[in-house]
C-alpha cells in the first residue's frame, strides 16, 4: 500500500472529541502515523504476519494502520473507556475482525502474561510531561518486556539524551529512525494557541543479536 493510500485510510479514523488531559490524550495525526507505519512495513519488515501490540492505543490509529499493512493480529491496551469505545466504534467501521482491545494501566500491568508476547510493539506515549513525568519511560521499559523483536515509539527530541542514557542501561540498541514535527492541536483550555510544533523523534528500540 502506498504512504498516500494509508494516510487516506487513517484520516477517516475517529478521534477524541473531548480528550483527557490526565491521559495525555493527544490523537496520532494521520501523516505522522502513516509515516511511521510505512516506514516500520517497507524498512523493517516488522509489520506484515506480525503479532502487533498498540501501547496506549487511543482511538486506534496505529492499530488500524498497522493492520492495513497486514499484521496477523492486533492488540491495543489502553486504560481509558471512553477511548476504547471509540476505538471499537472504529474497529466496526472499518470491518475489522483481528484486533483485540484490553482495558488496563500500562503501568500497573501484570507483564509475566505478556512477556515477549509480540513481535512488535508500536505506539505513541504520553510524553511524560507535566503530572505525568517519566511515564514515557515505563512505557517503553514494559514494551521492550512484551516484544521479542523491536519497539516504535515517538519521543519529545528534548528526551532524546535521557532516552539514549535509559537504553544503555537496558542494553537494547536506539535509533532514531527520523525527526518529526509534531502538530499538536489546542486540544485543552490551557493551549492558548490553535496548535504548536513539537520537535518529536521517531525511535526504534531492538535487542543486540547474541551469538
Amino acid at each position: 500500500m502506498k504512504l498516500k493510500e494509508l494516510e487516506s485510510y487513517l484520516q477517516q479514523v475517529e478521534v477524541f472529541e473531548s480528550p483527557k488531559i490526565l491521559f495525555e490524550q493527544y490523537a496520532t495525526r494521520p501523516h505522522i502515523a502513516a509515516c511511521m507505519l510505512h516506514t516500520i512495513h517497507n524498512r523493517y519488515d516488522d509489520i506484515e504476519d506480525k503479532l502487533v501490540g498498540d501501547l496506549g492505543c487511543g482511538c486506534g490509529v496505529l492499530s488500524i494502520g498497522s493492520l492495513m499493512l497486514d499484521a496477523s493480529l492486533c492488540i491495543g491496551f489502553d486504560i481509558d473507556h471512553d477511548a476504547l469505545d471509540i476505538c471499537r466504534n472504529n474497529r466496526e467501521e472499518f470491518e475489522i475482525s483481528n484486533l483485540d482491545l484490553i482495558q488496563c494501566n500500562i503501568c500497573k500491568m501484570d507483564i509475566s502474561k505478556w512477556k515477549k508476547s509480540f513481535d512488535t510493539i508500536i505506539m505513541n506515549p504520553p510524553f511524560g510531561t507535566k503530572h505525568n513525568e517519566g511515564m514515557d519511560m515505563v512505557f517503553v521499559k514494559t514494551a521492550l518486556d512484551m516484544a521479542s523483536t523491536a519497539v516504535y515509539s515517538l519521543h519529545k527530541t528534548s528526551t532524546r539524551k535521557h532516552i539514549q542514557k535509559k537504553s544503555k542501561e537496558w542494553g537494547v540498541d536506539m535509533e532514531v529512525v527520523a525527526e518529526l514535527r509534531y502538530d499538536l492541536p489546542a486540544s485543552y483550555k490551557f493551549h492558548k494557541q490553535k496548535s504548536v510544533d513539537i520537535q518529536v523523534d521517531f525511535i526504534r528500540f531492538s535487542f543486540p543479536e547474541t551469538l
